[in-house]
């Protein structure tokens, strides 16, 4: 059985091991491969019979040149980089990893909102750079500082990782409001369900954590932001194109929002022309939410086992059924 990851160091760096998919046949690993190359995605998985990827585009034509290839495992929760239905149409499985990050990406969250509240990094680099020692009074700070303690927290999607963002919220002393379109008792348990319009118009701090589907594309985008309170705060840490970029940096160099901080955007990497490079108080991280090494080595064991229970011949986490 021959095994190709097409796009490994993102998912592993060098910190964990690939061993549990060489125990399962001939592995090459490929750090990166080329995007926007069909031919070399093509060269690389050559007589592979299992493709591994996180990034790298199999597309209907990349798999119709690929007909040893048997099986696909997305590195990843989303797998439209994957053409699904084409996969399914030569009886190729696709399987997923449906759950590794909640912890880490809900923590991130609050991390996010943490640094917009206090500029720790830049207070912490004032200090290095002498202006504490140099300065009059016994403390200085550059930014208005937030207590979040009384503040309503609204979250947009509220599955297994916008309810751990809001439990954390909830310890923090945050009214908790959510906005989903399968509510829940779990989810009762830590907030409130309200209709968009109700969020928008009462929350201070407005998180993101739902799907990207068409009916949620640009979710924050002019209109919705006019629902908001003045100097409210937008968090995005789960897909880019949730949010129209031109409104939101509009929004936060006008003033309307007081900050946002996002961990992803439209485009990744981020493009020169982002409009929110360039807005005031926008707090940019580099889609680093899932990528501690705890869920990281979840992805490693999860696809380990997608891959196993292929070669059992009951494949599990298939998303092309």
């Amino acid at each position: 059985m021959k095994i190709v990851v097409l796009d490994g160091y993102t998912e592993n760096p060098g910190d964990l091991s690939w061993s549990g998919l060489e125990a399962l046949g001939e592995l090459t690993v490929y750090d990166r491969t080329p995007l926007d190359d069909e031919a070399e995605i093509c060269r690389r998985i050559g007589g592979a019979e299992v493709v591994l990827t996180n990034k790298t585009p199999l597309s209907a034509a990349v798999i119709a040149a690929c007909p040893q290839l048997r099986f696909i495992s997305v590195l990843a929760t989303g797998y439209n980089v994957v053409d699904t239905a084409a996969a399914r149409d030569r009886r190729i499985p696709v399987s997923n990893i449906p759950t590794y990050g909640t912890a880490s990406v809900g923590q991130f969250a609050i991390a996010l909102l943490l640094e917009i509240c206090h500029h720790i990094g830049h207070h912490n680099d004032a200090v290095h750079a002498g202006r504490w020692e140099s300065c009059q009074d016994w403390c200085f700070w550059d930014y208005p500082l937030i207590e979040l303690a009384g503040k309503t927290m609204g979250i947009i999607g509220f599955g297994r990782i916008g309810q751990q963002t809001g439990r954390i919220a909830r310890a923090l002393e945050m009214e908790v409001l959510a906005y989903d379109s399968c509510p829940t008792d779990a989810g009762r348990a830590i907030g409130t369900y309200v209709e968009l319009e109700e969020l928008l118009a009462r929350s201070d701090v407005i998180a993101l954590h739902c799907p990207l589907f068409p009916e949620t594309e640009g979710i924050i985008n002019k209109e919705t932001i006019a629902k908001m309170k003045d100097g409210a705060i937008v968090l995005n840490n789960s897909r880019g194109p949730l949010v129209v970029a031109e409104d939101l940096a509009e929004a936060l160099n006008s003033g309307k929002l007081a900050a946002a901080g996002v961990d992803v955007v439209s485009a990744e990497p981020i493009r020169g022309d982002d409009p929110l490079l360039k807005a005031k108080n926008c707090i940019i991280t580099p889609h680093i939410s899932w990528a501690a090494k705890e869920p990281r080595a979840r992805i490693m064991a999860m696809s380990v086992e997608n891959v196993q229970a292929f070669l059992d011949g009951a494949p599990i986490n298939v998303v092309n059924v």
